[in-house]
């Protein structure tokens, strides 16, 4: 006993020694210091990688530890992280640790240091940090290259939204830099004199082949070279949404979703994000191929609840969803099929369809829909294996659609698409009678009957209409009918009946049968009663129709009107019970004047004319203006009218004019008011309230004074259109006094002018007979030749000039005779002399004589000038004419320069020309009109020349003494033409 706690107490005093020195040892070399400290880099992630050893730890034993780590930038003093990593550490164990910059690593200078910390249970506190490590220094600026402006990070892949810090580093100071973000200038933070930093904060998406980011250096304005970048920015992955597996077999599941938006980028940077799907019961996984769905094989098993876990993955991050489900309860079905339609008829048909079968003893819940006519009607019906369902109340000769789906009817998931047909049911016969109505026009002897009616509904015909049978019966005498059968679609006829009384059926027929009749009565008396026609305002609603009830029995109304601009004669029937109605259309336009009739149809179905309605269902201005005349105008008034002016054809109720007045003075005269136009200026206006009165007098104007006037109608909507003014001047007050005495003057002169048109032959030949024709002289008559005892026209090649007359006024004037060189003085005169030139030989062998005669009509003035033309004289004349002068040449010189001299003598203005003709011989009864004693003229026959000679140049009958001779002014062969 003894002994045993003797080596009890040896033991514990050895146990308690030992621990003493291994406190003593671990306190001595606790805290334990990190050494071996490495670090490298990685651009592409932008991260440095620490790895080191913890020495003098007890072989075989671990222990917790916390580091403690220091990164620094640039300086060991510009600490921009610290951060603790706690782990176990094993003896002679390798650590490892990864910090990723948001400053590229190329930018700057980067320092690590580490310390460490027990954190162990097993060791009491308190405990105590280790030293620092010593500082490990990271550069990458030395594996640049070369190169003086360079821009960092490369090929960066970030998600939108994200904040991004990118940098240059410029080796050579001098360089001006200034960095762009897709073409606008970015400014940054100065690092150090070679590099710049810029924080770009949320960065968007812009494209999906990166955002470009380049920096530009330069001098002055020499450009020193240009780098870039592409920063790569992601749309952010979203989370699956609508995550639903079913099954429409039990083998397999089809899960689909709805993915998002593509976070894929150009140049493969980054793919589509992929899918996975794992079902935790199993702990299966498969890796989709579709974006949107991906089916999942169901096993033999009895595994009946799934738990599916749909992952979405892209290179900068990872999404799920979960859905739990059993698998009974997912049961999509597949659709219906042989859908078909048996033993249809006019009013009902059986519909057939089948369904995939599952599994025994399945039911299925299936709902059918038929469309049809503008309804629709759904059934629903339970089936195992085969579905039929009998369609009833159908419409005949009507096509409808029917479909069906169907889904599981124990645990009720979703249903499957429609599987559908169409079917038309069968004709019947027409079901109502059409809706007939007519237009009686009464003419002597007969009645023009034109029957209307409304073709029948669909819903009513039962099928195509075909035609229309129109039967006529006479009443008074009812063996005699006719029946018309109208081909559709036609909707009228015209009928001609005589004054009896006649019953109309009207019946519609399809390829079945025909259609109730429809009966109207034609009075055998004429429809031409008189009615007021009864004035009416329309609403936006329609026209609202009222009328005093017909008195005795009545079996209706009908209201019939036109619609515009078809002008089809349309028709509503009323009760008998009622007696007002609305007539509401979409043919009622505005503007449009439409006239109602409303009749009476009494138990023997004759209609009687009760009233007559007219309205517009919205009135409007009037479209145009009156034309107005000018009637009476005087100096102080004026009458404007305008009877042609039509009412009946405006967009409105005429209610009556407005005159308009302008004056300069612009004072309004008595009953008309000051009003302002629509362009602001002002005038005077006058109302005529009465719509018929189509005439105004203005009175109570000044003389010689300017008005303008403008006449416009108006209606309930407002005036007609805005117009130019017709401008008048009023006369002055003495003018219609003027006008009274002009206006007999002006009669007076056009009477006489009429009077002298259809007496101008008389006026002529009295006033200024025509020129006398020497081939038509009445002195031919005188005249016998010898030769030809018949001729009575002279030829002209028969007659030689004889003689020259002289005619000289009373005054005195002194005359040289031709031949003398005498001179004259003649003081009074009192018949116009002549000069003969006449042959003196006996025995001239010439023609006989000629005579002379005066031509008054070629008496002319001399000139004012007092000149005198030339008498014409040959130049020569032949040998044979010679008279008392020897010389022809003498005679023309003498002639011409003593007439010459003479008119010399004659004062200016009293010298005239008279024109002297010379004939062949006279008659021995025309001796009388010859000068005393003339010599012998010679024989003529030939007309000569006319001579002129001043009337001033008088001579005196040649006598005795005289020595003239006889000249001829032309050649016996020549003819003055």
């Amino acid at each position: 006993m003894a002994l045993f706690v003797v080596f009890q107490t040896t033991f514990f005093l050895t146990l308690l020694s030992l621990r003493t020195y291994q406190s003593e040892v671990l306190a001595e070399r606790l805290p334990l210091t990190p050494v071996s400290l490495k670090v490298s880099t990685n651009s592409i992630h932008q991260s440095l990688h620490l790895q080191w050893t913890v020495h003098n730890l007890p072989y075989h034993q671990e222990l917790k530890m916390v580091f403690q780590i220091q990164i620094s930038r640039i300086e060991t003093s510009n600490v921009v992280w610290v951060g603790n990593y706690s782990t176990t550490v094993k003896w002679n164990q390798v650590l490892h640790w990864s910090w990723e910059s948001e400053l590229p690593l190329e930018c700057a200078t980067h320092f690590v240091r580490i310390k460490s910390v027990i954190d162990d249970a097993s060791f009491p506190e308190p405990n105590f940090w280790s030293n620092w490590s010593s500082w490990e220094e990271v550069s990458v600026q030395d594996s640049l290259g070369r190169g003086t402006l360079f821009v960092f990070p490369k090929d960066k892949l970030v998600e939108e939204g994200s904040n991004v810090t990118i940098c240059y580093v410029s080796r050579n100071i001098q360089n001006n830099v200034s960095c762009y973000l897709e073409g606008k200038q970015i400014h940054g933070e100065q690092l150090d004199p070679h590099v710049t930093a810029f924080n770009l904060n949320s960065v968007p998406f812009i494209r999906n082949r990166g955002t470009n980011i380049y920096c530009e250096a330069s001098q002055g304005n020499v450009s020193k070279g240009i780098e870039g970048i592409v920063l790569f920015v992601s749309k952010v992955l979203e989370e699956p949404k609508d995550f639903s597996c079913e099954s429409q077999d039990f083998k397999t599941l089809h899960c689909t979703w709805d993915p998002g938006t593509d976070t894929a980028l150009g140049w493969s940077k980054q793919p589509s994000q992929s899918y996975t799907l794992f079902e935790s019961f199993s702990g299966e996984k498969k890796l989709c191929t579709h974006k949107n769905w991906c089916n999942w094989q169901i096993t033999q098993d009895s595994q009946e609840m799934y738990n599916f876990t749909l992952i979405a993955e892209n290179y900068l991050r990872k999404r799920s969803v979960n859905i739990l489900f059993n698998l009974t309860h997912r049961v999509y079905l597949m659709n219906p099929f042989s859908v078909n339609f048996e033993n249809v008829n006019a009013t009902s048909a059986i519909m057939t369809w089948k369904v995939h079968s599952m599994r025994n003893n399945f039911t299925y819940l299936c709902q059918i829909e038929l469309h049809g006519e503008g309804k629709m009607m759904q059934y629903d019906v339970s089936i195992n294996v085969n579905g039929e369902y009998f369609l009833s109340e159908l419409e005949p000769a009507t096509e409808y659609m029917a479909r069906v789906r169907c889904a599981d009817a124990s645990h009720f998931w979703k249903w499957t698409e429609w599987s559908g047909q169409n079917f038309t049911t069968l004709e019947a016969a027409p079901s109502e009678a059409p809706d007939v109505w007519r237009s009686v026009n009464s003419e002597p002897g007969n009645h023009t009957v034109t029957l209307f009616w409304k073709p029948l509904s669909k819903l009513h015909a039962n099928g195509k209409i075909l035609f229309y049978n129109v039967v006529v019966e006479n009443l008074d005498k009812p063996s005699r009918s006719e029946l018309r059968s109208i081909p559709a679609p036609a909707n009228s006829t015209k009928l001609i009946l005589d004054r009896c009384s006649y019953q109309i059926c009207v019946t519609a027929n399809n390829s079945v049968g025909a259609s109730p009749a429809s009966i109207i009565v034609i009075s055998a008396d004429p429809e031409n009663k008189e009615v007021e026609e009864e004035r009416i305002a329309g609403t936006e609603g329609g026209f609202s129709l009222s009328w005093k009830p017909q008195p005795g029995d009545v079996i209706g109304y009908v209201v019939d009107w036109c619609d515009h601009p078809q002008d089809v004669l349309q028709w509503k029937n009323v009760g008998p019970n009622t007696t007002s109605t609305v007539i509401s259309t979409d043919a009622f336009r505005p503007g449009v004047r439409y006239d109602f009739r409303i009749y009476g149809l009494s138990t023997k179905r004759i209609a009687c004319l009760l009233e007559k309605k007219t309205g517009y269902s919205q009135e409007l201005a009037p479209s145009d203006n009156p034309h107005v005349l000018v009637d009476m105008l005087t100096s102080h008034s004026f009458t404007l009218s305008w009877k042609d002016y039509s009412t009946e054809s405006q967009p409105g109720f005429i209610q009556g004019y407005h005159v308009y007045l302008k004056s300069k003075a612009r004072q309004c005269h008595p009953r008309f008011q000051k009003a302002v136009l629509s362009d602001g200026s002002e005038c005077c206006k006058y109302k005529i309230d009465n719509p018929e009165e189509k005439a105004l007098i203005v009175d109570n104007l000044k003389p010689e004074s300017f008005y303008e006037f403008f006449v416009t109608p108006f209606t309930s909507a407002g005036e007609g259109p805005n117009a130019t003014f017709t401008k008048i001047t009023t006369p002055d007050e003495h003018s219609s006094m003027l006008i009274r005495i002009l206006l007999p003057m002006v009669f007076c002169v056009l009477l006489i002018t009429i009077v002298c048109y259809l007496k101008s032959q008389w006026i002529k030949e009295t006033c200024y007979p025509d020129i006398p024709d020497p081939y038509k002289s009445s002195i031919l008559s005188l005249i016998k030749f010898k030769e030809n005892p018949h001729l009575t026209i002279m030829n002209v090649s028969d007659c030689i000039p004889d003689a020259i007359e002289v005619v000289s006024k009373p005054e005195g004037t002194k005359i040289q005779l031709l031949g003398t060189r005498k001179s004259l003085t003649e003081t009074e005169l009192t018949k116009p002399n002549y000069l003969y030139l006449l042959p003196t030989e006996k025995n001239h062998s010439g023609p006989g004589p000629c005579i002379c005669f005066e031509n008054f009509t070629y008496n002319q003035a001399a000139s004012d000038t007092g000149s005198c033309g030339h008498v014409p004289v040959p130049p020569k004349a032949p040998p044979s004419m010679l008279g008392l002068m020897t010389s022809p040449e003498n005679v023309l010189k003498a002639l011409e320069k003593n007439y010459m001299n003479s008119l010399g003598e004659v004062p200016a203005g009293e010298t005239s020309l008279n024109y002297v003709s010379q004939l062949a011989s006279p008659m021995s009864g025309d001796k009388d009109s010859l000068p005393t004693n003339p010599v012998e003229p010679p024989h003529c026959s030939e007309y000569k020349m006319q001579m002129a000679v001043p009337l001033r140049l008088a001579l005196p009958p040649p006598t005795e003494n005289s020595s003239l001779s006889s000249i001829t002014l032309l050649d016996p062969g020549e003819h003055y033409r």
